[in-house]
């Protein structure tokens, strides 16, 4: 057995700098690959929390399978593999995204498998990395205690550095796919700067540089095209055109138009179509608003589209509403693009309004002011971060700040698609110390949707007249959205309480009973 040639002392320690700055990269590709997909997961299946999991766990699985592997690689080909180990994580890692948003648009049933699959396949060669470094490290007689140290080191120090840029920067900025083109495009950089520095001993040199230039070109080829690619996978996905696409630091935002319809999905579930969100916001706003005529402050929980915004300022004795909405991209957008400001009525340009992009509890508990109606209208609770602003203490927490003979009012899904989960809202609203009046509309969108009206007194008789001209709510409707049929009657479920999460369970049953 031959050993590569071991270079002088003189040139190790700048050798060794360029192995450990690569530790410090390859970590961070790795965890980067790991981040992309459990967020793509999630988008794309939902249940955030299942899907980052088991994507952790078979990533990390997978991890050890490579570092065994590693040790069947001879000594002598341990720098030519870890170089081509580099450019494979780079081609396979940084395409993973795009290529699955396709397999996602066209190919629905095996997406699981190839989705699997990819970590299996990431997941091995990111394993060998390190064992590869250390072994190369020690080949150039590195003492045993300051070779672990330094790898390690730079290992998690590579992890920390990801972990922090994925959601603060390269998620909102750059978006799924082309982040985990860059990293790629890292890792094929690591290969190419490796082979150089260590040129006087590898005899495929120029072939490895062959290929660290193919993958290079590759990888930047699908930088440039990747938004075109992402963007015609959604518009098969949601079956009309995209016209605006964004990753924020929270959430994906799809716009969609076909004709006169626009629609928003959120995390890929719709959020309304231009063409009935009247109903649902006639049927949000109004039953509660008709019914305080002394409301003069008004509170919107989520609602970041200005829609439900637009139904409170058509009552002239508003004096302020205030709108608190996570996400500064969704006010930002539905607040300066002219087609969705026309449909919101340009209301986060009204004086009486007051915007606060925060977390929707965190702005409750630390503010102490008080409001003539609350409207909580959130995104369904499909996981457990959305689960707990529907729990117990998020509705305690909201009667503190609804006057006395003021109203809460909740979107609740649908009360015959998804019983347990809407049932479940009045269940924690009566625990939290409320009088519940549950009521429903057929949105064609969504199909029977439901709402539920809390108040500190058992007082509430739903409107019989509106002051205001509607497209949708008169006397008749109303009484109907009061009166629930045999086939949507209540269910005996359990509150929602933070530390089981009820609803978000019941919610995933009851849906995955109904989407084929």
């Amino acid at each position: 057995m031959t050993l590569p040639k071991i270079p002088s002392l003189k040139s190790s320690l700048a050798i060794d700098r360029t192995l450990i700055i690569s530790v410090f990269v390859v970590a961070s590709c790795g965890l980067a690959y790991e981040l992309i997909t459990g967020a793509l997961a999630s988008y794309l299946l939902g249940d955030s929390i299942l899907q980052f999991s088991t994507i952790i766990g078979t990533y990390l699985f997978a991890m050890g399978i490579g570092s065994h592997f590693s040790k069947y690689i001879k000594d002598e080909d341990v720098l030519q593999r870890f170089i081509e180990v580099e450019l494979l994580v780079g081609l396979i890692g940084g395409l993973s995204a795009t290529f699955l948003f396709v397999i996602f648009a066209w190919l629905s049933m095996p997406f699981r498998v190839v989705l699997y699959a990819l970590v299996l396949i990431v997941g091995i060669l990111v394993g060998m990395e390190i064992p590869l470094v250390m072994r190369i490290l020690n080949q150039r007689k590195a003492e045993f205690s300051e070779l672990v140290s330094k790898v390690l080191t730079f290992d998690y120090l590579g992890a920390l550095a990801v972990s922090l840029l994925f959601p603060l920067i390269l998620a909102p900025k750059l978006g799924l796919a082309r982040s985990a083109l860059l990293f790629g495009l890292c890792n094929a950089g690591i290969a190419g700067w490796t082979a150089w520095r260590f040129r006087e001993e590898l005899p495929n040199m120029r072939k490895l540089f062959n290929r660290t230039i193919f993958s290079i070109v590759i990888l930047l080829a699908g930088f440039v095209a990747s938004d075109r690619l992402v963007r015609w996978s959604e518009g098969v996905l949601f079956g009309d055109p995209v016209i605006y696409a964004k990753t924020t630091q929270y959430q994906r935002l799809v716009l969609t138009k076909w004709k006169d319809d626009l629609r928003l999905y959120i995390n890929g579930n719709l959020q309304f179509s231009s063409r009935d969100e009247h109903r649902y916001h006639e049927a949000l706003v109004h039953p509660i608003l008709a019914a305080l005529p002394q409301a003069r402050r008004v509170l919107i929980l989520g609602g970041g589209d200005g829609l439900a915004l637009r139904e409170v300022l058509r009552y002239p004795q508003i004096e302020q509403a205030t709108l608190v909405d996570l996400d500064p991209a969704m006010t930002q957008l539905f607040s300066t693009n002219a087609e969705l400001t026309a449909l919101n009525k340009n209301s986060f340009h009204n004086p009486k309004v007051r915007v606060i992009n925060d977390d929707a509890a965190r702005w409750l508990e630390q503010n102490s002011e008080v409001f003539d109606a609350i409207i909580m209208d959130f995104p369904d609770p499909s996981n457990f971060g959305l689960g707990k602003l529907y729990s117990v203490p998020m509705y305690r927490l909201v009667a503190r700040h609804l006057s006395e003979h003021g109203l809460v009012v909740v979107q609740s899904t649908s009360p015959y698609h998804a019983p347990r989960s809407f049932w479940c809202v009045a269940a924690t609203l009566e625990k939290a110390g409320f009088y519940t009046t549950p009521y429903h509309a057929l949105v064609p969108s969504f199909g029977e949707w439901g709402f539920i009206i809390g108040a500190k007194n058992p007082s509430y008789q739903p409107p019989t007249q509106y002051s205001l001209p509607m497209t949708f709510l008169d006397k008749e409707t109303t009484a109907q959205m009061f009166h629930f049929p045999p086939d949507m009657k209540r269910w005996n479920v359990l509150p929602n309480e933070l530390n089981n999460q009820q609803l978000v369970h019941y919610f995933q049953q009851d849906w995955g009973d109904v989407i084929r």
